[in-house]
């Protein structure tokens, strides 16, 4: 097995040479940089990572905390994550936390005991918690896809407050006046950001929505369904739901064909995330889109500057989101 030394001798240069092209520790020409490249391809040189690490104080792993990895939405979101990981010689240690905020902080400590160079929190609503454990191995941290506002840490998050009003508003552009919102879990501030967007829609047009017609749920298609089934009990039954992701809607919409309620004469629904499935449901799901992957590939962009420069800035971004309109919305029939 070739070792650094012969690295450095088929490519007429030093040890050290060797080491800095390896881990870009410090300049090296571009002329000396191929050469070493070249003689480590020529050789099949496997780079000692542990033995690096131990060095360089850095493991080239970093930790992903998701609240539930059965959301496709999740999936999308690491899949960005997972791109700009590998273009920069990063691996991923991901923990699910199944919507358990004590599972969660059980990941925390894993991650922190395997020593990861920084950590991707997409937390179930324990922050203070999490976060406390991670500010106390002085590991580097980034929130994703959660608004804490929390002084001194990093987020990239996307505006859920806009993204509910839209959604509201899309449905009372159509004529729609009963409207009812199938809201997420109330420890999440994106739950909450997505319900107010809905008051805000109503107020914003003098109205005012009937507590009635909004059900909590929990994200998952059982919830959606169990919500719509009792909307739909309600004297006054609402003509339209905004369900507060798409696999809510989802299940929203399996209820309604049940109750024999056609989607979308006569109920519309409208969803958030905009999940590849939205597009395959039949009638093909309205929603509010979220740039899932380019909040993942930030996010790590994000991380990686923090582990590099743990006293720079402190960044909180919004990014914005989009209605996609599709065919399971349509005009109030009178």
């Amino acid at each position: 097995m070739a070792t650094i030394r012969d690295v450095a001798k088929a490519a007429n240069v030093s040890i050290s040479t060797v080491s800095h092209v390896i881990n870009g520790t410090r300049y090296v020409s571009p002329d000396t940089e191929m050469r070493v490249m070249n003689a480590i391809e020529k050789l099949h040189y496997q780079h000692n990572r542990l033995a690096s690490s131990l060095r360089n104080r850095k493991t080239h792993t970093i930790g992903v905390l998701v609240p539930n990895c059965a959301n496709p939405y999740f999936a999308e979101l690491l899949e960005g994550i997972e791109s700009i990981c590998y273009e920069n010689d990063y691996h991923i240690i991901m923990g699910n936390a199944h919507d358990d905020s004590e599972r969660e902080q059980a990941y925390v400590d894993v991650l922190i005991s395997r020593q990861v160079d920084g950590i991707l929190l997409i937390s179930t609503g324990a922050y203070d918690q999490s976060l406390q454990q991670i500010h106390a191995s002085n590991t580097p941290v980034v929130i994703v896809d959660r608004s804490a506002n929390l002084a001194g840490v990093d987020e990239i998050s996307t505006d859920n407050r806009m993204g509910g009003r839209i959604a509201t508003e899309y449905l009372i552009g159509l004529g729609h006046r009963r409207i009812g919102c199938v809201a997420g879990l109330p420890m999440l501030t994106l739950s909450t950001d997505r319900l107010q967007g809905y008051y805000d829609a109503f107020h914003a047009h003098q109205l005012t929505p009937k507590e009635a017609w909004i059900v909590r749920g929990d994200f998952q298609y059982q919830s959606g369904y169990d919500a719509a089934k009792q909307l739909m009990q309600l004297d006054e039954k609402p003509t339209a739901i905004f369900a507060c992701n798409d696999l809510m809607a989802v299940g929203v919409m399996a209820a309604l064909s049940a109750l024999n309620f056609h989607v979308p004469d006569d109920v519309s629904v409208i969803g958030y995330d905009d999940v590849p499935l939205a597009s395959f449901v039949n009638p093909r799901l309205t929603t509010i889109a979220q740039p899932a992957r380019d909040i993942g590939k930030l996010a790590v962009k994000r991380l990686l500057e923090r582990i590099e420069t743990s006293d720079s800035p402190v960044q909180q971004t919004m990014l914005p989101v989009k209605l996609i309109e599709r065919d399971s919305c349509a005009p109030l029939q009178m």
